[in-house]
């Protein structure tokens, strides 16, 4: 298989972001990508500003109609053409060196999962709060306790792991991706900030904590086949693991 990268990356309404995302990739040091946007019937004028560019890299597609990002990602996984699989959502950024010191990190050790630290951005770019790593090495069990890496900075070999498809939920659905690709292999962090995650009002960690927990339950219940009691421990485990990661791996200022 060839050595691409295929950049995943779901879309809806982010025109005000994506041009600085699809720029971050553009800087990338590594140069053998494919940036695969689809866009779910976004309202602003993403395609306007995604039409801008002209490099045969960046591939735009439209979903016939608004599905979510479960279905968005999907999507793009089975367009995906590389060997190396990313994910960037249309409002985050990577810093320049971001694929090449990942690949790297995982041909070096033969690693055919990892992530990498990342930090905060707010709405207009500006980084706030400390960096934000995780455990050296994430097994199954682990990542039943807690999901502990940040989307934007997930890889996975495809020679390895295979064609990955979701079920359709509306939330979490990186985090049912990881639950699947973790029965393949375990998940390995470079501790390195290579990326930026943007925090804007009205994301998922806005919402109430009863909302949270009840979409955590969903996750197991529905898209890990979970019966009741179980997804009801995984999603009390999940609460409490995700306070360890705020004293543990969030670096404070």
């Amino acid at each position: 298989m060839n050595n691409k990268v295929s950049i995943i990356t779901p879309s809806y309404n982010t025109a005000k972001f994506i041009e600085e995302t699809i720029n971050s990739v553009l800087c990338q040091t590594y140069t053998d990508w494919e940036l695969i946007i689809v866009d779910d019937c976004s309202k602003d004028n993403t395609d306007e500003v995604v039409a801008k560019f002209n490099d045969s890299r960046i591939i735009y597609i439209k979903n016939e109609t608004n599905s979510g990002a479960a279905v968005s990602r999907n999507r793009a996984l089975r367009e995906a053409t590389g060997r190396w699989i990313a994910f960037l959502d249309s409002d985050d950024l990577w810093e320049k060196d971001k694929l090449q010191n990942q690949i790297a990190f995982m041909e070096q050790n033969g690693y055919a999962f990892s992530y990498t630290a990342y930090h905060k951005i707010d709405e207009s770019s500006a980084p706030f709060g400390g960096t934000i790593r995780g455990p050296k090495k994430v097994t199954k069990f682990a990542l039943n306790n807690y999901c502990w890496m940040g989307c934007l900075t997930v890889m996975y070999d495809r020679e390895k792991i295979g064609l990955i498809q979701i079920e359709d939920i509306k939330k979490n659905n990186d985090y049912a991706m990881w639950l699947k690709v973790i029965q393949k292999a375990n998940c390995y962090f470079l501790d390195e900030d290579l990326a930026c995650y943007r925090k804007r009002s009205g994301s998922i960690r806005d919402h109430s904590r009863l909302k949270l927990i009840k979409w955590t339950y969903k996750l197991f219940r529905e898209a890990q086949k979970k019966n009741p009691v179980s997804s009801a421990i995984l999603t009390a485990r999940n609460l409490v693991f995700g306070l360890l990661k705020k004293i543990v791996f969030v670096e404070r200022q």
